[in-house]
């Protein structure tokens, strides 16, 4: 394990080497088997013969920001890069059905090149979020993709939508928004107005089906779609959506470049577990970013340029020796690991005590701790990840000070106290109503008394999950994992509560399909912690294996 400064984020250049002059040809028809074409800018280094090639597949237009981005900066560098606008989008013909036709699309896409002359043979792929979906849609089927390069994405977008179970209503209706609006007047401002937009909708009264003409000003069907599909996992909605049961197939060299305060961040650790399991060895980076933060997009550009210099010209000078490297928050420091989960890390039970305490000890008798959920009120919420906006820690008094939130305290740590790993909870509870949210939050106390989010988690309970005989259920949360140290003379605390809306839409408590609760119940919620009932956080205390 190194440990390492914190660098500047550096514009991508390989050093040494030649940067050469680049010739654009743009709006290239690619067919599609329906007969549907897809628009594409194809950036050519001058005087290299047959490089090879970049594929980007995005629903966020080709020009602009993107085009310099990704197709002058690789280009400049050696590489040719097409750049392909999904269908629905900037000049691409049909109508855009999220998530359904990249597949098809990305195969068909992968052929044409192989029919071009300028194709050299081989291909990688390259980009963020949606342009990282569309690498792992094709990467199981296409053995000339020989690298990719994903950030902040998984090979699944439903578990993002239904985290815990509980529909991501802030950041679904972002996207569908944003979408909404991107090839219109707006262009690129409506990455700016889609969450202000957003949170006027939510805060609007309308019910749940009617967000979105609230929001992006028309009916929009992904966001309907979202709200019939949510109750089966395997229904062929999803069937054709989910790339998560193929990532171990995929023979491709992959880089992973994700954020602690990322929405796919859990989902694209399991994409990382899967293809350790495979035997495979990607590389990953986890920094200090949220979803639309600029910086991880500058250091996942040089993170590429060396893993396809490595892997498409044989050049590995730029990888660096360990394959995992992740910032350590409160630390201030970047790290680099042999594999993640990282050594040294133990699950640490942090007890909920009487009194609103929090520590290591077993906990003793005593009663439960009791508030009430109204989703009239909805618990709300303060920080945590979201798709387009800023998701660094905030502080969270004012949140504290609800009567719907339980919050529980360590006393001032004697010494200074790192986590590394994933998070859990393990709660006992009592509830009036079958179908409940429990929501977990972890945040770090500084000594002027201010509560920084660290991480969070939310579990939606319906019947299946059993009440024993005393009505107690057992609840298993998964927080977001983390990799932070509390400094010494700081405090842990624990949140509970049964809301964080609108990152999460409010549960009615009447378990009917999210279209309709038109009515809606309040839950009476009991925290249980007796050595009968020990609800705690599970945290990955860290020491360093030469300590």
């Amino acid at each position: 394990m190194a440990y390492l400064p914190v660098p500047r984020v550096p514009l991508p250049r390989a050093p040494g080497l030649p940067v050469r002059r680049v010739r654009v040809r743009r709006d290239i028809p690619v067919p599609m088997p329906d007969g549907v074409a897809l628009l594409a800018d194809h950036y050519i280094p001058v005087g290299a013969h047959q490089p090879p090639t970049i594929l980007i597949r995005t629903p966020y237009g080709r020009a602009g920001v993107f085009g310099w981005l990704y197709g002058w900066t690789f280009a400049r560098h050696g590489f040719q890069v097409v750049i392909q606008s999904c269908r629905g989008g900037f000049g691409s013909g049909g109508l855009l059905d999220p998530l359904g036709d990249e597949r098809e699309d990305g195969l068909a896409t992968v052929e044409w090149m192989r029919a071009q002359p300028w194709y050299g043979g081989s291909f990688a792929m390259h980009g963020p979020s949606y342009l990282g979906y569309n690498q792992w849609a094709i990467a199981s089927e296409v053995p000339d993709l020989l690298a990719m390069a994903t950030q902040v994405t998984a090979s699944n977008f439903r578990d993002a939508a239904y985290v815990g179970g509980a529909f991501a209503l802030e950041s679904s209706l972002i996207w569908t928004t944003l979408t909404a609006q991107l090839d219109g007047r707006l262009g690129g401002m409506a990455a700016f107005i889609a969450p202000w937009r957003t949170r006027r909708a939510v805060l609007s009264g309308r019910p749940l089906s009617e967000l979105d003409l609230a929001s992006a000003g028309r009916t929009m069907p992904f966001f309907q779609e979202l709200l019939n599909h949510h109750a089966d996992p395997a229904a062929p909605y999803w069937k054709k959506r989910d790339f998560s049961a193929t990532v171990g197939e995929v023979t491709a060299e992959v880089t992973m470049t994700g954020g602690w305060y990322d929405v796919f961040l859990p989902w694209q650790l399991k994409d990382y577990a899967a293809m350790r399991k495979a035997g495979r060895q990607p590389y990953l980076t986890i920094g200090p970013w949220y979803h639309a933060d600029i910086r991880h997009g500058l250091a996942s550009n040089t993170d590429a340029l060396a893993w396809f210099r490595a892997h498409l010209m044989g050049d590995p000078s730029g990888l660096r020796r360990d394959p995992v490297r992740i910032y350590v928050t409160g630390a201030g420091e970047w790290r680099d690991h042999p594999d993640w989960p990282v050594a040294g890390a133990r699950p640490e039970r942090w007890h909920l005590q009487p009194g609103f305490g929090l520590s290591r000890d077993n906990p003793a008798d005593a009663e439960p701790d009791l508030y009430r959920y109204d989703p009239a009120n909805p618990t709300p919420v303060m920080g945590g990840p979201v798709l387009i906006g800023n998701s660094e820690p905030r502080d969270n008094r004012r949140l504290e000070s609800r009567k719907d939130v339980l919050v529980y305290t360590s006393d001032a740590l004697a010494e200074d106290t790192e986590m590394i790993g994933p998070v859990a909870a393990e709660l006992y509870v009592r509830t009036s109503r079958e179908h409940t949210d429990m929501v977990v939050r972890i945040c770090d106390v500084h000594p002027d008394g201010s509560s920084m989010n660290v991480c969070e988690g939310v579990r939606r309970l319906t019947p299946s999950d059993k009440a024993g005989a005393d009505g107690v259920r057992r609840v298993e949360v998964d927080l977001w994992p983390i990799a932070h140290r509390f400094r010494r003379g700081h405090r842990i605390r624990v949140h509970v509560a049964s809301g964080a809306y609108p990152r999460i839409a409010r549960n009615p408590g009447t378990g009917d399909p999210l279209p309709l609760g038109a009515a809606m119940y309040p839950s009476d919620q009991e925290v249980l912690h007796s050595p009968a009932h020990p609800t705690a956080v599970i945290l990955p205390r860290f020491t360093p294996p030469s300590a």
